[in-house]
């Protein structure tokens, strides 16, 4: 049987083992277990390892699934000894693939460049620990923040080189003019947050500069990228952008070797010369800069996007001051966050709006410039100076991202130079310091460099002399045309690639008539340019292609029975041109679901089917979205079913892990040659989600589910699919990036969670990176912060859009350090906490057991609230006090374990529950905290009063209640909004007029049992309240179901499930938990 396409000949299998995701230890008796092994086995269904620190996965290791365990703990994948440079083989692909574009050849052969030395164990991390100290690093190399100092990156050779030019870092991907509009994009009513009012305590003065770093970082092994001349660049500038992995020519020719290298590493080299006609002849030819709508439109914080217009714009001070301490004296000492809160007394502690983020204590000149917090943000706004302060504070440390969200405007430059520290290679930002007009200081690793030339030209103001006053020292967040030197080969064309599952347990569900219509309906509307090409499989027992070969009459259908050893049938009219062959492909799809209706095949092939797609994508890399209905039944990656209904919530629910590791390996496989897999899973059986996920996880795909979908007995989720389905078609789409993540000296990150493959350290590979995904990380103290008032992070995401360019898309945020306790709890950031914890939990319910995830986050309330009270209250008192920032802590901890991710309960399917689990790792914290706290409102009544007013509609907003049926009244009508699904509970008294006038019935008894629409009334009351529902339901990416419901309804019981304040018969009520807690805290 022909090994996985693309698998390196002569390598063992992937033992991908995951970092574990620590949460907390506590020393006072209410740790987790130490029984619990500390590494996490990364089988979570459809998620990027979460916990992935670079080059987690070591090909090298002759481990079987059962031993994915083996992973080092997080924070410690970063150390590790140089190995020798990766020497790819090219791919052995059998059958007569078609060269579409050149092949980048080391399709998933990953080197060990990340893995321990045969024989060498990695260290195992006492479990759930914040308190991470990475073990030493090789000489030479500095430790493992992501800040990338000199030398970061450099000890080893890029892991896996696969045809990917992007940097690392994550992006916002912006519109491009042309694009489809943008949909959906998550726009809060009122995004610039509320101040916070926390005081910092007095800041030192100003740190003394540091002096320059050594000159170069340990030699890099020059490894060129194994594959065919076209994809290697021989760069003809003298310097290499990102600076760390590049080989010097005799000829002074600088040949790019990697990712790794055009993200930059550690190595220091001149800032880097773009190859653009624009700006050399200054001041003749400024370099261009567009903006891709005005500043100050909704979705953003006019703040963090805007330009400088002369009066508002932040001001340097005198040059050689450091312009971010010397503006940070007159900073309020504000102390509500600190208000002791006695959670017992005080049960009305909901806010009537939305939460939001809180905002750092940092002086007004630079809290405007900060990154938006829907972008960027941290669980802790007052960064603790010391680990042994995080330690103490009992709470977590990370970063949570929505790096690629749709944004209404977003700064684009397009300019002769992209500036950067000559060490560490981070991005010029807002937060850097001009000492005098031609040096600036790295707020990174405090590296001087020298400002170039073309730099002192501000094409806005039009004004030389003020490098300070650029759009990339004015934005926080802000997108660079990238130059061919930011590529590892020709930017590739959109490629679109689509597997319908077609055997007659899919048919049946008549989901093939909805997904070729909406294609017909938006194949116009697909990202792309000319160069898009699109492609068709279709498969039962036996795998279909469609040749579409210009000239045909009609599309032709190649058979291939052969499902042991999958070849290309005729493969350079597999994939052809959208634009010059559309009238072929509407053929096809207006004749699909007619050809397979008297289907009697049961069995699915999916793992061949999905073998063909990798091995006819692999050229060029794009898309492939595969449609499933059942469990896999022949071929490779054929599954058993798991499931076993009364043991759905055993204590050790061994079945959250994949029962192979055949999707992970072709996962891997597809990363390696740009390829992201997405999966929509439409079925009413078991269909082993965990097995079936991995294969978008690692390959930075996404996870759609729609449980016992079937278009006659559950219509309501064809509207759904077709909803959901077009935002999936239409939105924006970034191929072949990379990500990474920059902080300060001082500070590491350790543990990634998201949808992606780690590759070389801190790289994150994303085939295809799409605007609804978010990302997360752990990080640590691994210096001490001191004599810093600040801190930054920076995330630089490089992609090719579906026109063909090349962009960098960067966020940078600055926060405020400090050296008390009761400082870092006023800075807490309850929510980002509460998702980073979510993203944790899955990872210990994956690794251990859902009952110790559980037990996990309990104690993480515990833990921190007895710090607080040991630590920080002056005076003692009775109940159970929390700081005002962390009043919800335990609301939401508990809205948490009722989770379908983490309940207990024979009532969650197992795939449901993977599902839950799945969002949990890809969702930005947005969704996942309404998807976790719904929010809930009374409608009956709705009036104008504090209304939005968006484009001509008034928008009611009503305040939200407290999650508990004591908050309901009969005569009234609550719409609970949880996300992914909305109830309209309307009461037994409701008043007529509402009844008549929204919902178009005369009485109460009159309102049908399966109502799932409001009909369209001309009435004052039937026009608020649709406009509120549409209003919510366009602030995401994905369609939420309206089930109208009444006392007597079905679904009563998932309306009331969603109460989290309310007892149930397998969780405690809000009151009870605090008890809880109360108890363990004053024990």
């Amino acid at each position: 049987m022909a090994q996985p396409a693309g698998a390196p000949t002569g390598q063992q299998p992937y033992s991908n083992g995951p970092v574990q995701n620590q949460l907390m230890h506590s020393t006072d008796g209410q740790g987790y277990s130490p029984a619990v092994p500390g590494s996490y086995s990364h089988q979570m269904p459809a998620k990027a390892p979460p916990h992935q620190s670079s080059g987690q996965y070591s090909y090298s290791g002759s481990q079987n699934v059962s031993q994915l365990n083996n992973y080092q703990g997080s924070g410690q994948t970063l150390n590790r000894p140089p190995v020798a440079a990766f020497s790819g083989s090219p791919v052995q692909q059998p059958g007569p693939v078609p060269q579409v574009l050149p092949v980048l050849q080391n399709s998933a052969a990953v080197s060990s460049a990340g893995s321990f030395p045969p024989g060498a164990s990695p260290p195992v991390l006492s479990n759930w620990q914040y308190s991470q100290t990475p073990v030493s690093q090789p000489l030479g190399a500095q430790t493992s923040h992501l800040a990338c100092v000199p030398g970061t990156g450099s000890a080893q050779p890029p892991s896996s080189v696969s045809g990917s030019t992007n940097p690392a870092g994550s992006y916002q991907y912006a519109a491009s003019p042309g694009a489809p509009p943008l949909q959906n994009s998550y726009m809060k009513p009122g995004s610039a947050p509320p101040p916070v009012t926390q005081p910092l305590t007095p800041l030192h003065p100003p740190r003394p500069p540091l002096g320059l770093p050594p000159v170069g970082g340990p030699p890099r092994p020059s490894t060129a990228v194994a594959g065919p001349p076209s994809a290697q660049f021989q760069l003809k500038s003298a310097a290499n952008q990102e600076g760390d992995a590049v080989s010097a020519a005799s000829d002074g020719s600088v040949v790019q070797n990697s990712y790794d290298a055009i993200e930059g590493g550690g190595l220091m080299a001149p800032n880097l010369k773009m190859n653009r006609s624009v700006g050399y002849s200054y001041p003749a030819l400024p370099p261009g800069y567009q903006h891709a709508s005005p500043p100050g439109a909704p979705g953003m914080n006019a703040s963090a996007l805007q330009y400088p217009d002369g009066s508002k714009h932040f001001h340097q001070p005198a040059l050689g001051t450091n312009h971010l301490t010397a503006s940070m004296g007159g900073l309020s000492l504000q102390q509500e966050g600190l208000r002791p809160v006695n959670l017992l007394q005080e049960r009305n502690i909901l806010p009537a709006t939305l939460l939001k983020a809180p905002v750092p204590n940092l002086h007004e000149d630079i809290q405007k410039l900060n990154c938006n917090p829907e972008l960027f943000r941290c669980t802790l706004t007052n960064i603790p100076q010391t680990q042994a302060l995080l330690n103490k504070a009992k709470l977590p440390l990370g970063l949570l991202l929505h790096p690629f969200k749709d944004l209404s405007q977003l700064p684009v430059v397009t300019s002769s130079i992209i500036v950067r520290c000559r060490s560490c290679r981070t991005y010029i930002n807002p937060f850097v310091s001009f000492l005098d007009q031609r040096r600036w200081k790295c707020n990174l690793c405090y590296r001087v460099n020298d400002v170039p030339e073309e730099f002192l030209y501000n094409p806005v103001t039009r004004v030389y002399g003020e490098p300070h006053k650029r759009p990339e020292v004015q934005n926080a967040t802000i997108e660079f045309m990238a130059p061919s030197e930011y590529m590892l080969r020709p930017p590739q064309p959109p490629v679109y690639l689509f597997v319908f599952d077609v055997s007659h347990n899919a048919i049946e569900t008549g989901y093939l008539n909805t997904v070729c219509q909406t294609l017909l309906d938006n194949l116009d509307s697909l990202p792309g340019n000319t160069r898009t090409k699109i492609g068709f499989i279709t498969f039962d027992s036996t795998i279909h292609f469609y040749s579409l070969q210009e000239g045909l009459s009609q599309p032709q259908m190649l058979i291939v029975s052969d499902i042991e050893d999958v070849f290309i049938p005729m493969p350079e009219n597999l994939l052809v041109n959208l634009n010059e062959n559309k009238e072929l492909i509407q053929d096809l799809l207006k004749t699909l679901p007619q050809m397979f209706t008297k289907s009697l095949e049961t069995q699915s092939a999916l793992g061949p089917a999905l073998q063909a797609a990798f091995k006819l994508m692999s050229p060029t890399g794009g898309r492939i979205t595969v449609f499933q209905t059942q469990l896999p039944s022949v071929g490779m990656g054929a599954l058993k079913s798991r499931e076993e209904p009364n043991q759905r919530a055993a204590a050790k629910d061994i079945h959250l892990t994949p029962s192979t590791d055949f999707y992970k390996k072709l996962a891997l496989d597809c990363s390696g040659q740009q390829v992201a897999v997405d999966l929509f899973l439409l079925s009413g059986q078991y269909s082993d989600l965990a097995s079936l996920g991995c294969i978008s996880r690692y390959s930075a795909g996404s996870v759609y589910y729609y449980q016992s979908y079937h278009h006659k007995h559950n219509p309501v989720q064809v509207e759904k699919l077709q909803k959901e389905l077009k935002r999936y078609l239409t939105r924006k789409i970034g191929f072949e990036a990379v990500m990474r993540i920059r902080c300060t000296k001082g500070l590491s990150i350790h543990t990634f969670h998201g949808n992606f493959f780690v590759r070389s350290t801190d790289l994150l590979s994303l085939p295809n990176v799409n605007p609804d995904a978010g990302y997360a990380v752990q990080m640590s103290v691994e210096e001490s912060l001191t004599d810093m008032q600040v801190v930054s992070f920076q995330s630089a995401l490089l992609y090719t859009s579906s026109k063909g360019e090349r962009r960098i898309r960067v966020h940078t945020m600055c926060l405020p350090v400090v050296t008390t306790l009761s400082d870092v709890y006023l800075g807490a950031d309850v929510q980002a906490i509460t998702g980073l914890l979510a993203n944790m939990a899955v990872d210990r319910s994956v690794s251990a057991t859902l009952s110790d995830a559980r037990d996990a986050l309990v104690n993480a309330v515990i833990d921190s609230l007895a710090a607080y009270r040991t630590s920080v209250l002056s005076i003692q008192q009775p109940g159970l006090t929390a700081p005002y920032s962390l009043r919800l802590f335990p609301l939401y901890i508990l809205a948490l374990l009722k989770q379908k991710a983490f309940q207990t309960g024979t009532n969650t399917r197992l795939d449901e529950r993977i599902f839950t689990m799945c969002q949990v790792k890809n969702q930005p914290l947005v969704y996942l905290m309404l998807m976790t706290h719904p929010s809930l409102y009374k409608v009956d009544n709705l009036t104008d009063e504090g209304a939005l007013n968006i484009n001509d509609r008034t928008i009611p907003q009503p305040p939200l209640l407290q999650l508990s049926v004591e908050k309901l009244s009969r005569d009234g009508a609550y719409l609970m909004d949880a996300g992914s699904v909305m109830f309209l509970w309307i009461g037994k008294n409701c008043g007529q007029g509402f009844i008549s006038q929204v919902l178009g019935v005369p009485n109460y008894g009159s309102i049908p049992q399966n109502m799932t629409h409001l009909p369209e009334l001309e009435t004052a009351e039937s026009i608020r309240i649709r406009a509120f529902i549409s209003w919510l339901r366009e602030q995401r990416p994905f369609f939420p179901i309206l089930y109208i419901i009444k006392d007597e309804s079905p679904l009563k019981s998932s309306f009331l499930q969603n109460m989290i304040e309310d007892r149930t018969e397998s969780a405690l009520s809000y009151y009870e938990f605090l008890l809880h807690i109360q108890q363990q805290v004053n024990k």
